[in-house]
């Protein structure tokens, strides 16, 4: 086990080992102080401290900073610039994790590991994104609580999980705007029916994945430490019930 632990990046071998004999490893919730244990990558659940641990080492993670002008799938039957270009680079058969509007920039999860996909995409778990929003107009606090109490659109009610005013003068404002729902191009239209259309959107975060100073069109590998997060999520939502939602669309 404690080879395993090593090699998922977590920590040396002779720490690995350490953190063993103190008894802050788990393997499938329970804690395990002996050295030796033998674990199996496809099917054990380790965690130290009680972060989860990646141990499949055929499992790749990738975060990118989508540009606009970019369309979020594989490969685009009107050869447009496409995902192919970043997945292309990895021997692992990567694929994105929800999709973002050709329009819209930001963070967006590459993968090979379909459970955890389904995890961060699917509405019914309730995964949350934020986006800031350049719009037409001059935002105020009544805008705000409109978006937070809900709009009305065309396809049903919708609410903001959070909103925030960022900057409003000369015309134009900057919002960040939280929200879980997977349904199409929703900021867009939320912003739409409020009367400021939006003018430049991209996607800040994902769940606890946050973009940072990533570079736009660039790529960078999960720390642990985000993985550890990721991996919670998924393994709370074990055996949650499937939402009546369907699958994410492009934001």
């Amino acid at each position: 086990m404690q080879k395993v632990i090593a090699g998922a990046g977590v920590a040396s071998r002779r720490v690995a080992e350490n953190l063993i004999v103190e008894g802050r490893v788990t393997v499938n919730g329970e804690v395990v102080d002996a050295l030796g244990r033998r674990v199996d990558p496809a099917t054990d659940e380790i965690a130290v401290d009680g972060v989860p641990v990646q141990i499949d080492a055929s499992r790749r993670y990738i975060l990118l900073n989508k540009p606009t002008g970019m369309v979020s799938s594989l490969q685009d039957e009107r050869g447009r610039r496409d995902l192919s270009e970043y997945v292309d680079r990895y021997e692992e058969r990567l694929f994105n994790v929800g999709r973002l509007d050709t329009e819209t920039s930001g963070l967006i999860v590459l993968t090979n590991d379909g459970d955890l996909a389904h995890v961060l995409a699917h509405p019914s778990f309730g995964v949350t994104k934020t986006y800031i929003a350049k719009v037409r107009g001059n935002v105020n606090p009544a805008t705000v609580q409109r978006l937070l109490d809900g709009v009305e659109l065309e396809d049903g009610p919708i609410a903001a999980d959070k909103v925030r005013l960022l900057e409003s003068s000369r015309g134009e404002s900057l919002i960040e705007i939280t929200l879980h729902s997977g349904r199409n191009r929703i900021v867009r239209r939320m912003l739409d029916e409020v009367d400021h259309p939006v003018l430049e959107l991209v996607r800040r975060s994902f769940g606890p994945l946050q973009l940072g100073s990533l570079p736009i069109g660039k790529t960078r590998e999960l720390s642990t430490v985000e993985l550890g997060k990721l991996l919670r999520i998924a393994r709370e939502a074990k055996g949650s019930a499937q939402g009546d939602e369907g699958e994410e669309s492009a934001d």
